[in-house]
């Protein structure tokens, strides 16, 4: 597996998490502590979130099957974007479980003179 699969979902991952836990923050703020000024903020990164949660789904599906999990350590990657904090637990596991498995790259050959 190339060193690119797992560097896109790590990416994802990080993004995914991100945009969530910012989000429960939103939603915290409208609906709990009910401050003004968390709509425009809440609708935005609820898209932003929502739309790249369905990139991290289909990198982590990918690094999934190339890396051959099992399909219930697939679903818990899956869903580990739906869940506040989850994703950057996971993903470390993940990282230290599939990091055997990526080629390593050719070192470039020095030409002696």
């Amino acid at each position: 597996m190339k060193r690119s699969v797992l560097t896109r979902y790590r990416v994802m991952a990080y993004v995914t998490a991100v945009l969530l836990l910012a989000l429960t923050v939103g939603v915290i703020g409208k609906r709990l502590l009910h401050l003004d000024g968390f709509d425009g903020f809440v609708t935005g990164v609820g898209i932003a979130h929502g739309w790249l949660y369905i990139v991290y789904l289909v990198f982590a599906f990918d690094l999934g099957s190339k890396a051959k999990m099992p399909l219930g350590r697939l679903a818990w990657v899956l869903l580990a974007g739906t869940i506040p904090t989850a994703a950057f637990f996971v993903e470390r596991k993940v990282t230290r479980e599939v990091e055997p498995l990526v080629i390593k790259a050719p070192e470039p050959q020095t030409a002696s003179a």
